[in-house]
This record gives structure tokens, C-alpha cells and sequence, in this order.
């Protein structure tokens, strides 16, 4: 009977825009975070609300006009500007929003999904990190003092999957550090309109202040400074702080457990292979992950064990428009770019028709009086 009934019926599925979205960005990368969520929203067939942050939303005003010089229809991208207690809270809970796409930190995301839970609203986030970088003992260590000062300290440190723990090989842990200094000694630091620049200013005075609090109890809790953690005496104004590489860390200090978002590097050295593992995955987080050996087998077996949505082998913070973006655990739901980011924003609906012309003869039906 039951293989009868399959024979009966053809079922498609249809992908349909899900319909209202908010889509809200915060001030690091602002363009860029606004795109990677317009851009498949209106691909999908949804209609999109732009909430951009209020420390910088200069750039997604400006993306909205070049919706409009190109036609865009009215109402199909709208721009709203506004502290997030007063435009992002409403968005997230009003009952015309079918959907909310949220990137930040991971308290205001819990603020979002909580408001989104009251009329059962799907959400993505994309949220905080504090990614782990291995180093081992087989690394070639200028390649990855590189890798690692990059990936800490590149855009200030204000990107959520900065590698900002560094694990390394006991061995190797000395001169390891020593070249991470002498590296980090050769950062320019300067306005970013100036030739060479490679650590500018911090975005605000808050957040500035936010980072030197985090240095500053690191210290307090027995943490040594190894380098920086002090404005640079050549700029006297201006949020800048010099790029940080702090030792002697704790897995119970702040420092090591908190997102700090800014340009400091706190550093533990390992062992074995399943200490670094343990280390790396002793978080709340799960953004992103970096490994550096010449032992790829090693490698591959950190990628399978480690609790990260996104692995970099010998390297830290490569993004590519069509691999998956997104984090396990508390940084985050969902994936954004490639094929991932479009189904954020796409309903899925089962269609199914009967195509038998004989009666379903589930019951016999009533006789004639």
C-alpha cells in the first residue's frame, strides 16, 4: 500500500524569499558586513532593513543613494540610523520583521535572539571570537611570527576571528617570542592615510578605554607585559595603542577567556598535541582556529578536533566570498557567503500533487440507499 501511495504523488520543493529582513551591522568593516548580508537578502527575493552601527554608518547611507542611482525600487533596501537601544531593539521584535541577520558582539547578539524568540522569528549571528593559534615545533618561525602578528594584530585587532591566543611548542617558546617582539617593534603606527601604516587608531574613545581596562587587570592578575600596552609616545592624541603580546596568562583570566577586540596577543605554550587541542578548545567561542607545522597530518588531525566553524592551515584571517563564514558555541548561528548565505534568507516549501486518477481507496466509500 504504502509504495502504491508513493507511486501517486510527486513532490517538489520550492525556495521562496522569506520576506522582511533587518540586517544589523556593526562599525568594524561596515561596508563590508552591510554587503554580506544585502547582497544575498535582496538576491534571495527579500525586501531589506539596514541597521548599520551608529559608530559608523557613513558608508551604508552612501551604499543606499547608489541603490538609488541605479533604480533600485523604492522600499526594497531602506537605511535606518539610530543608537541600537533605539532602532536595532525595535527591529528585533517587531512583528512585520520575518527574519533578523545580526553581526557583534555576543551580549547584544543575546539581546537580539531574546526579542526574536518572543514571535518565534528565525535568526543568524555572527558574534564574538577568541580564536586560538598553534604554533609547533616543526613551524618555520619567521613565516609564523608573520602569521601570527597578522592575524592578531591586522585592522587593529577589531575583527571578530583575530587569532588573539597563541599556543605554542614549549621548545620553541623563547626564541618564538623574541621574534614576535622584533616583529611587532617594526609596526607602524599612524593616522592610515600615511604611506606604510599598519595599526591605526582604536574606533572610540570607549572602546579604547575598554582595551587598556582588559591590559590593565591583566596585569593586576599576575600577567606580564611583554610588549606594548601603552599609547605610543610618538602620538599624543588619538585612541592608538601599541600592538600587545602579554605572557604568564592564566586559562582563568580574563585576558584569555574574553573578546577584547583590539590589538593584543595573549600567549600559553603546550607540550603535546592533545594539551594544545584542549587548550584551543577550552572556550566559550568557536569562531575560527589557526595551526602552523609542516606536518599536514598533524594538521588534519587539529581540524577534525578542534570546535571552530572556520580552520586556517598555516595561515590566520584569509575570507573568501564563497566559503562558509560563522562560528559554534557563543559565536554564533548560521553561516553568511556562498551558497550559505543565500539559504539565510529563503523559505523552504514542500509541494506535493496527487497524479492518480483512481480514488485513494483509503475507505470504501458509502453505498447507494
Amino acid at each position: 500500500m504504502y509504495h502504491l501511495l508513493q507511486q501517486s504523488f510527486k513532490t517538489h520543493v520550492l525556495k521562496e524569499p522569506i520576506g522582511v529582513v533587518a540586517l544589523i551591522t556593526p562599525w568594524n568593516y561596515p561596508l563590508l558586513m552591510a554587503t554580506w548580508k544585502v547582497a544575498p537578502a535582496l538576491a534571495a527575493g527579500c525586501t531589506a532593513i539596514l541597521k548599520p552601527s551608529e559608530l559608523a554608518s557613513v558608508t551604508c547611507l552612501e551604499l543606499a543613494e547608489i541603490c538609488r542611482q541605479v533604480d533600485l525600487p523604492s522600499g526594497v533596501l531602506n537605511v535606518v540610523t539610530g543608537l541600537g537601544s533605539a532602532a536595532g531593539a525595535p527591529l528585533s521584535s517587531h512583528r512585520h520583521v520575518d527574519k533578523i541577520a545580526f553581526t557583534g558582539s555576543t551580549a547584544t547578539g543575546i539581546k537580539v535572539m531574546t526579542a526574536a524568540a518572543q514571535l518565534i522569528k528565525p535568526v543568524s549571528l555572527e558574534l564574538g571570537g577568541k580564536s586560538p593559534i598553534l604554533v609547533f615545533e616543526d613551524a618555520d618561525l619567521d613565516t609564523a611570527a608573520e602569521w601570527t602578528i597578522f592575524g592578531c594584530f591586522f585592522t587593529n585587532g577589531q575583527i571578530c576571528s583575530a587569532t588573539s591566543r597563541l599556543l605554542v611548542h614549549e621548545s620553541i617558546a623563547a626564541e618564538f617570542l623574541e621574534k614576535l617582539v622584533d616583529w611587532s617593534k617594526n609596526i607602524k603606527i599612524s593616522d592610515p592615510m600615511e604611506e606604510g601604516c599598519r595599526l591605526g587608531a582604536i574606533i572610540s574613545e570607549g572602546q579604547y578605554e575598554k582595551i587598556m581596562s582588559f591590559i590593565s587587570t591583566a596585569k593586576s592578575e599576575g600577567a606580564t607585559i611583554l610588549y606594548g600596552g601603552a599609547r605610543p609616545q610618538h602620538l599624543k592624541k588619538g585612541f592608538f595603542i601599541e600592538p600587545t603580546i602579554i605572557t604568564d596568562v592564566s586559562t582563568s583570566m580574563s585576558i584569555w577567556r574574553e573578546e577584547i577586540f583590539g590589538p593584543v596577543l595573549c600567549v600559553k605554550t603546550f607540550t603535546t598535541e592533545n594539551e594544545a587541542i584542549e587548550l584551543a578548545n577550552d572556550t566559550d567561542y568557536g569562531l575560527a582556529a589557526a595551526v602552523i607545522s609542516k606536518d599536514l597530518e598533524r594538521c588534519e588531525r587539529f581540524t577534525k578536533a578542534v570546535q571552530s566553524g572556520i580552520v586556517w592551515i598555516n595561515c590566520s584571517q584569509p575570507c573568501f566570498n564563497e566559503a562558509p563564514w560563522g562560528g559554534n558555541k557563543r559565536s554564533g548561528i548560521g553561516r553568511e557567503l556562498g551558497e550559505w548565505g543565500l539559504e539565510n534568507y529563503l523559505s523552504i516549501k514542500q509541494v506535493t500533487h496527487y497524479t492518480s486518477e483512481k480514488p485513494l481507496g483509503w475507505y470504501s466509500a458509502p453505498r447507494k440507499q
